[in-house]
């Protein structure tokens, strides 16, 4: 009977827990940001190949890498990702440095993949997770092919640790 009661009141308790973007990696924030696990920045009718072409002639033009950041809006770390890089702690540096563009590409690793000529193009033949970030010469020639994948776990990283690895 004790255990009932117990039972009970830990299920009362459980809508009282905080709730984690994932199970081993706590609730944390970005800075400026409202909702870091939460973005719109993969937009599902954007011309995929259209952003990504205007992007490497933009490099082209200003000597400047394209960080392709291949994820979706209902994945956590893409979003987590996405609100990192533009967040005023780390846009400006990374704008000096790179022409970002966010490609919706679903979940792949789940079977909702969309766009799949993107990661195909740069020669990702299977996607492991989202975000797979890419970093793209002018000639859109993958400068991180081992690393690309690596991102998956982007809301375990700091702002920081990102900033860190982007700006080598």
């Amino acid at each position: 009977m004790t255990r009932q009661i117990a039972l009970a009141f830990a299920a009362l308790l459980l809508p009282l827990a905080p709730v984690s973007a994932s199970e081993d990696a706590p609730l944390r924030s970005i800075p400026g940001v409202a909702a870091p696990y939460e973005t719109t920045a993969f937009d599902p009718k954007a011309d995929a190949m259209a952003s990504i072409d205007a992007a490497l002639a933009a490099a082209r033009q200003s000597g400047k890498r394209v960080l392709l950041v291949m994820g979706s809006n209902d994945c956590h770390d893409s979003a987590w990702f996405a609100n990192a890089v533009t967040s005023a702690d780390l846009a400006a540096d990374l704008a000096a440095r790179y022409h970002i563009v966010f490609v919706d590409i679903g979940m792949p690793q789940v079977g909702q993949g969309k766009n799949p000529e993107v990661p195909t193009r740069f020669g990702f033949r299977k996607i492991k997770g989202t975000p797979t970030i890419a970093i793209l010469d002018a000639r859109a020639h993958v400068l991180n092919r081992k690393t690309a994948p690596q991102w998956r776990n982007a809301s375990k990283r700091s702002v920081q640790e990102i900033q860190t690895e982007l700006t080598r």
